[in-house]
């Protein structure tokens, strides 16, 4: 015989009577449950400790000491300055235009990206099987290429004796990393031609998820292509869109390679320098370890809010889903 059904619902002893007068066990809580998930990523919190936090530690430690090269060879001992190098690295007038400059160029090429791969992803949609995958070969290579080749292949385009650019355009000798604007121009087409497959790849698998029968639709009342994109597109691709335009802000901001590489070091009189450089150039050109650190401090706490910025809107996205 079945046990008699409390009051408070049915359940006694770890039992429910269900509507048919059969009984089940209730669900119970696993004990230690909630220790489990750290267990499993315990492996991979160590190597990121590894990793990340004691390089991170031994960049900020470095930025509140006196760290020159006299201090890295031993000759002289370390001396701890405080806020001192942060003083100095905000004094310096140069900090605040290379700060601007990479602001601006960082958002100029995530406009750019963006704009390129909105365009080509939807260029996808429209053409048949066999163009789509030659187009997305072409951009998953130039994705795969490295920056140091790829900022190479860009240099010897554009090369003012031998580039085939300047001769389709009619230029002659003209030097594109002569002038500031122009090189900070030719280096924002080499990272958005290595940046835009992500874009295209991850707006065209998001278009490819709305219904057919909204664009259908859309198109049936007399919408235009740039109305589609503008008034049903965009705002059902919107949280795919904010994850690519806050990695590209991340990634943009970060540039190194291309700069370095295609300016030789900053262009002349550090005209084309950016903050990735310019710490470079600090720490490594001239010998202030601490100023370098300093700079990578601050270009650290400036993408760790883009991150944090990052981080809540999947978290917000995760809640509408």
């Amino acid at each position: 015989m079945s046990a008699a059904p409390s009051s408070s619902g049915g359940v006694v002893r770890g039992r429910v009577r269900d509507r048919r007068g059969s009984s089940r066990s209730s669900p119970r809580p696993l004990r230690g449950a909630s220790g489990t998930p750290w267990l499993y990523l315990a492996p991979a919190l160590v190597v990121l400790g590894g990793l990340l936090v004691y390089p991170v530690y031994q960049l900020g430690l470095i930025s509140f000491l006196e760290y020159t090269q006299a201090q890295v060879s031993g000759g002289e001992p370390t001396t701890f300055q405080g806020f001192g190098n942060y003083a100095e690295l905000f004094g310096d007038a140069q900090f605040w235009r290379v700060l601007v400059a990479t602001v601006v160029f960082a958002a100029a090429c995530v406009v750019s990206t963006l704009a390129v791969g909105c365009a080509l992803a939807v260029l996808l949609t429209r053409v048949r099987a066999l163009p789509r995958l030659v187009l997305m070969l072409a951009a998953l290579g130039a994705w795969a290429t490295p920056a140091v080749t790829g900022s190479t292949v860009w240099l010897l385009l554009f090369d003012p004796d031998f580039g085939p650019v300047n001769r389709m355009l009619g230029l002659g000798d003209h030097s594109w990393t002569y002038g500031r604007y122009s090189a900070f121009a030719l280096v924002l087409l080499e990272v958005v031609w290595c940046s835009f497959p992500f874009v295209m790849v991850t707006v065209y698998a998001g278009i490819r998820a709305v219904p057919a029968e909204v664009l259908e639709a859309a198109a049936l009342d007399g919408a235009s292509q740039w109305r589609i994109w503008r008034s049903v597109l965009a705002p059902m691709l919107r949280p795919i869109l904010v994850v690519v335009t806050i990695q590209s802000v991340i990634w943009d901001f970060k540039v190194f390679t291309q700069i370095y590489v295609m300016t030789n070091g900053g262009g002349i009189a550090g005209q084309n320098l950016v903050l990735n450089v310019y710490a470079y150039q600090k720490a490594f050109a001239s010998s202030q370890y601490s100023l370098g650190s300093a700079i990578g401090v601050v270009m650290l706490l400036i993408l760790l809010a883009v991150t944090l910025v990052y981080l809540r809107l999947l978290r917000r996205q995760g809640e509408e889903l």
